[in-house]
């Protein structure tokens, strides 16, 4: 890590840069939800809503970004990015109606596909080729830390001023903190991409990726993992108030996610030579269903939760990392911004869904049934993610 750092700055700027904005523009949305739910006075789904709207215009997105990315834009993408959704995310706190909300959201969907790990590690990717992951590692495990910035700061904040206050201090993070550190390190990254990279052509027929099945199965094992989370993740201090739980302690559990994605991302550093990526991704899926099942144990006690936050954290920890490095063994370097943008497109739909698939459920059957089909759909990620790392593709 060390080495990566002192031979590679720019990825430390990122690594800052990826943390303040994860923890401003991402995390902010299942920090705030029960206080927007009291604060708006708009139910649940329609609050949530709003978060599919934006993954859903950020999938759209992706795929444009990718080729902007093979072209060199990474930097100002980084940086536009954040300062465009810490605009919006200060703006909200003026908001009177659901469509502005929805809006807003909207638009913040179309930055974060300019400044999440997506278009990061596509830039980082374009840079250094198969050694990549080395600083992909360094991003996620500096980033992993966003969730424990953003749910304890967010609760403290809006106890003490309210949660428009917190609006207005994430969105000043992410604008006047992130950006910058974003544009810087993306610079210095960029500069370090090789003649071969820079050369790639960026004019090729990206419809014949969705004609080969490895790719298919590749981007709907992750898009299932997607909603896995999503649905846990932003929905996760009222599922876990459900069950019994005070508010307090869900977000002290809520605050262990970051910390146990850097421990999953650490235990897989020293461990994956052994391993290999192929088993890494399926384990994945494995450690997510077995957070189900404890997720629905956690009625039991606390420390079940915990416990739960320990494994749900770890398991897509390590998932921030394998997506990239899994991609380009299975899928090669050349065009990988375009890659890596369209296979984004099918995992932010995963995303988008999850918010409001999970209200539906909620609605339906209550956290219980939820819970029931989200290990389900480890299942079927399962089964996808073991036929697609079977056989190399072809491009």
């Amino acid at each position: 890590m060390l080495q990566v750092i002192t031979k590679r700055p720019g990825i430390l700027f990122l690594a800052f840069g990826q943390m303040l904005v994860w923890a401003s523009l991402f995390y902010i949305f299942p920090a705030l939800l029960l206080r927007w739910e009291g604060g708006f006075g708009w139910s649940k789904g329609g609050i949530t809503g709003a978060l599919t709207v934006a993954l859903l215009s950020s999938a759209v997105c992706s795929p444009l970004v990718g080729r902007w990315i093979d072209r060199g834009a990474g930097p100002v993408l980084l940086a536009s990015g954040a300062a465009c959704g810490a605009v919006c995310l200060s703006l909200m706190t003026l908001v009177s109606a659901l469509w502005q909300f929805y809006l807003l959201w909207a638009v913040i969907g179309c930055a974060l596909s300019a400044c999440l790990y997506e278009p990061c590690f596509m830039l980082i990717t374009r840079a250094y080729g198969k050694d990549a992951k080395r600083s992909i590692i360094v991003v996620t495990l500096i980033a992993g830390f966003a969730s424990s910035i953003s749910f304890p700061v967010a609760h403290l904040v809006a106890e003490l001023a309210g949660f428009r206050a917190v609006m207005w201090s994430f969105g000043a993070i992410a604008f006047f903190l992130s950006a910058p550190l974003l544009y810087y390190g993306g610079k210095l990254v960029e500069s370090d991409v090789t003649i071969v990279s820079a050369a790639a052509d960026i004019n090729a027929d990206k419809s014949v990726y969705l004609k080969n099945p490895v790719f298919l199965k590749l981007a709907f094992s992750f898009a299932v993992l997607a909603v896995v989370h999503g649905s846990a993740l932003h929905h996760l201090l009222p599922l876990l108030h459900d069950r019994g739980i005070s508010i307090g302690n869900a977000v002290l559990v809520a605050s262990l996610v970051g910390p146990m994605q850097v421990a999953g991302r650490v235990i897989i550093t020293v461990f994956q030579q052994r391993l290999g990526h192929p088993l890494i991704a399926r384990s994945c899926f494995v450690l997510m269903g077995g957070s189900m099942v404890l997720l629905f144990l956690s009625f039991y006690d606390l420390w079940v939760a915990v416990f739960f936050a320990i494994v749900f954290g770890a398991s897509y920890g390590v998932v921030s990392i394998i997506r990239p490095v899994i991609a380009r063994d299975l899928l090669g370097e050349q065009n990988f911004g375009a890659k890596s943008g369209l296979l984004a497109f099918f995992y932010l739909i995963g995303s988008a869904t999850a918010p409001y698939f999970a209200s539906l459920l909620w609605s339906a059957g209550g956290y219980n049934l939820l819970i029931f089909i989200l290990m389900l759909f480890c299942g079927a990620g399962l089964l996808l993610i073991h036929s697609a790392t079977r056989v190399p593709a072809e491009y």
